[in-house]
């Protein structure tokens, strides 16, 4: 039993390695892009700051997700949850599962308007209930039968 187990580490250790030196390799190119690209800006305007550039956050785009697929990841969390949610804590949560930085205030917003719009749609679909929470929040969970 043993030498299946750390057969199973041992590929999940390999492929993590992996992983890793393909994401060196993609930082290592990005880098050198980066340098190129610091060069042509000199090129144009030698006395350029190009330090003072801010790096740009990731943003995802507006049809991040697909139709439906709000919903159902929605309907997901709250089939998981132990105790009523609201919108923002729904939002967090799925800020955490795609990897995306939960203490971003801009990116949380709107991730929680979309997440209250898909809530009031199963709402009217009978599929949520909401009850008065905190503050101004809702509490959602899902209707069970």
């Amino acid at each position: 039993m043993n030498e299946f187990v750390l057969a199973g580490l041992v590929k999940r250790r390999a492929q993590l390695a992996g992983d890793i030196e393909a994401a060196h390799e993609s930082l290592r190119k990005m880098v050198q892009d980066l340098e190129s690209l610091d060069a042509t800006i000199l090129q144009f305007d030698p006395s350029y700051r190009v330090e003072s550039i801010k790096a740009k956050a990731f943003r995802p785009p507006k049809d991040w997700s697909n139709r439906g697929e709000m919903s159902r990841l929605v309907l997901s969390i709250l089939r998981q949850a132990a105790e009523p949610l609201t919108s923002r804590d729904i939002a967090l949560e799925m800020l955490v599962e795609r990897a995306l930085d939960k203490n971003d205030q801009r990116l949380l917003r709107i991730m929680s308007k979309r997440v209250g719009l898909a809530l009031r749609t199963q709402k009217e679909n009978g599929l949520v209930r909401s009850e008065q929470g905190p503050g101004q929040y809702m509490l959602w969970e899902i209707c069970r039968s």
